[in-house]
């Protein structure tokens, strides 16, 4: 539930902090007074998008903060994203968003304090808030529109979604073959161009480090009698000839020894010489094996240079260096299997019946719980008209099965109303009177509001188009509403108004504004207020609602008496959460 709303510099609303309670709340007030802005502001905070054009005039930036109470979904979806709360109150805990739309344009999202995305923002709404605009009935003309109401009220959007990605699928699938089908000629002239180029890199046969490998050996062979002439020659020096290397050394170390006895002072000189003495040994030895090994071989070497030339002129041939020969016969090959894969009509068909097969079954599973929750709300806004001044009205869902399914099942989803007994009924777009388009709207609104898990719903001039005895209807109901949830409605209705728990009036005032920029002692401003009204303040402000600019005697006493009225069933809407609540408090500035 919401429990506070603190604004700053949005359009016309400078500085404005609010407390809500539970049960059923009113705004009212002028038109362009500022209603609607409250409900603009909350939207923002709730992740809606923005552009600099919610900053109020001579201001740097917008800010809107609101705080709720969490429930155990949400409070595990901010755990799993570090975004938890320390805050708790009677009710158990917070959370606090904010957002923030500087004069650029540009905009920041926090909850708890971090910060956030938008999408976010939004996935947080969606478990918190549901909104309905007062634009409502226009959008449920459209059949889209419908279709995803009627979903997400009967709790099936993720298994429309699933629908969705199965008929994706099975559409690609059928693509697929069809470009099998139009395509053999050039597929076929591809799969003989691969196969080619495949079977001229098998028969060369690359192997992986081969260039490098061959490249080191060529060279060996191609400097054999070098390196055999000038191995011997170091050999000689080392060991074999008079005055050899080790021959000399090992008279020096023998020598030093011997004198070493005499004089211990020489010991560090003989301790360098004799891993010298050991070391050219050694050397010789390697040096030994390695002429051994060596030897000239003109054929071995040809047949070297032969296959350097094969690699480079097949790498030259595909334009790329001889050590990736190998890498490119491999994705020739696949590039190959892949063609004969989807050449193959047999393996196509197949993949395009089990696709099918698969959109199916979700398809008619959906179709199933469609058809449980369509008699459902049939009945549920059917019972809901016959208080709306539509006494013998029907509405159904109607589920017109279609000859191929589609993304969204198997079925067209469409609204049909009778607006009274005797009538057949019809699709909702052709509902001629605007007055039941906006109940049959409401009615909708309010019955998929009560099956709707969020906590808090706002009616945001929802009921445009109604009057009199309906409108008082309306307002029963949504006080029903605020028996278990949090319910905020901007209206223009007494009636509603008057069975209202809280009733906040907004207002709107113009004055002189130093701070305005430019620097020219400011100008006039207008700037929305809101304050709670008391028993008197209601009484004045549902005559207004009553008489309009002209309030009179006779305008006081049935607003008086509509408030009488209401006031009994509000009290005992608002008696359960009335420890949990706070009233709302006026703005600050």
């Amino acid at each position: 539930m919401l429990r506070s709303l603190s604004i700053r510099d949005f359009v016309i609303v400078d500085t404005l902090d609010l407390d809500f309670s539970a049960g059923f709340t009113v705004f009212t007030g002028e038109t362009g007074a500022g209603k609607s802005i409250l409900i603009d502001a909350l939207a923002l905070v709730l992740g809606e998008r923005a552009d600099a054009g919610v900053v109020r005039e001579g201001a740097a930036r917008a800010s809107i903060s609101a705080t709720f109470h969490t429930h155990s979904a949400l409070d595990a979806w901010l755990a799993e994203r570090e975004l938890s709360s320390d805050m708790e109150d009677d009710d158990g805990g917070t959370v606090l968003l904010r957002r923030t739309v500087d004069a650029s344009g540009r905009s920041k999202a926090f909850i708890n304090g971090a910060a956030a995305t938008l999408a976010q923002l939004r996935e947080v709404g969606d478990q918190l808030v549901d909104i309905h605009g007062q634009h409502a009935h226009q959008l449920l003309l459209r059949p889209d529109a419908q279709r995803q109401l009627f979903d997400a009220h009967a709790g099936l959007t993720e298994q429309s979604a699933a629908v969705a990605e199965a008929w994706r699928v099975w559409r690609a699938c059928v693509k697929q073959r069809e470009a099998v089908e139009h395509q053999s000629r050039e597929m076929q002239l591809e799969r003989e161009r691969l196969e080619w180029q495949v079977g001229e890199l098998d028969k060369l046969a690359p192997q992986p480090g081969e260039w490098e490998e061959i490249q080191g050996e060529y060279n060996r062979l191609s400097h054999a009698a070098g390196l055999i002439d000038g191995s011997r020659a170091a050999l000689d020096a080392l060991s074999e000839s008079d005055g050899a290397v080790t021959s000399v050394l090992n008279g020096v170390v023998h020598r030093l020894q011997q004198l070493a006895d005499v004089d211990p002072g020489l010991r560090d000189v003989l301790a360098a010489l004799e891993p010298a003495l050991v070391q050219v040994e050694e050397a010789a030895h390697s040096l030994n094996r390695y002429v051994d090994r060596l030897e000239l071989d003109p054929e071995r070497l040809q047949a070297v240079e032969e296959r350097m030339q094969a690699l480079h002129a097949t790498a030259r041939k595909y334009r790329l260096p001889p050590e990736q020969l190998s890498d490119e016969l491999l994705a020739r090959r696949q590039q190959l299997d892949d063609l004969q894969a989807a050449q193959d009509i047999n393996k196509v068909l197949a993949r395009e019946a089990a696709s099918r097969a698969a959109y199916l079954t979700l398809a008619q599973h959906l179709s199933g719980a469609r058809k449980v929750a369509a008699e459902a709300l049939s009945a549920a806004v059917t019972n809901a008209m016959q208080g709306l001044s539509m006494a013998g009205g029907t509405f159904a869902v109607a589920l017109h099965p279609l000859e191929e399914g589609q993304s969204h099942g198997l079925e067209q989803i469409e609204f049909l109303v009778a607006g009274h007994a005797g009538v057949s009924p019809r699709p909702l777009a052709r509902v001629a009177s605007g007055g039941e388009l906006a109940r049959i709207s409401l009615a909708i609104s309010v019955i998929t509001s009560e099956a709707a898990p969020t906590p808090t719903l706002i009616f945001d001039e929802v009921d445009t188009g109604i009057g009199g005895a309906v409108a008082e209807v309306v307002g029963r109901r949504l006080q029903e509403l605020g028996r278990s949830r949090q319910v905020l409605c901007v209206t223009h209705l007494p009636q509603v108004a008057a069975q209202a728990g809280t009733h906040l009036l907004v207002s709107k005032e113009t004055s002189k504004d130093d701070r305005k920029a430019g620097g020219d002692n400011g100008g006039p401003v207008t700037r929305s207020r809101i304050r709670t009204l008391d028993t008197d303040g209601r009484v004045q402000e549902t005559a207004r609602m009553l008489g309009g600019t002209t309030v009179t005697a006779t305008t006081m006493q049935h607003a008086e008496e509509m408030l009488a009225q209401g006031t009994k069933a509000a009290q005992a809407a608002n008696s359960p959460r009335e420890a949990s609540g706070k009233r709302p408090r006026r703005a600050a500035g």
